[in-house]
């Protein structure tokens, strides 16, 4: 688990954007149990959850032309251990990945983008690849 003081910063960079954090599995499971569209990103200490991940997500939700989900939420992997847990339970079948983002609707994951596919992407990509399932689910 990391120190706080590691991850403090890294989780304010989302959650004084908006995000509401999920910290263990009773609020992951109600927060999915929502009816609409639920964002979730699961935050890392990594350099690609840095300088890709978490700004290709604050673009999408900046964007004025389109629509955005109902709920944005974070959980950070390595440290809400409980929540991130039961989370991934929810992105089956897809593997343990960090950073991730996930677009569920009505509970069900309906988009997933896993490290892989942000590693070496610039944010803008990250952030048009998210505005585009928000045009088709939100």
């Amino acid at each position: 688990m990391y120190p706080r003081e590691i991850v403090e910063s890294m989780k304010e960079e989302l959650t004084d954007n908006g995000f509401q954090e999920l910290l263990n599995a009773d609020e992951v499971d109600s927060q999915l149990g929502k009816a609409g569209t639920t964002l979730v990103v699961v935050n890392s200490v990594c350099g690609c959850a840095a300088g890709m991940a978490r700004p290709g997500v604050l673009m999408a939700v900046a964007n004025n032309n389109g629509k955005k989900p109902d709920y944005l939420t974070t959980s950070f992997a390595g440290f809400d251990i409980e929540a991130i847990n039961k989370l991934r339970e929810h992105l089956l079948p897809y593997p343990p990945s960090s950073p991730a983002i996930a677009l569920f609707k009505d509970g069900k994951l309906v988009h997933m983008i896993e490290r892989h596919q942000i590693e070496g992407r610039p944010a803008q990509l990250i952030a048009h690849n998210l505005i585009a399932a928000f045009e088709e689910y939100c």
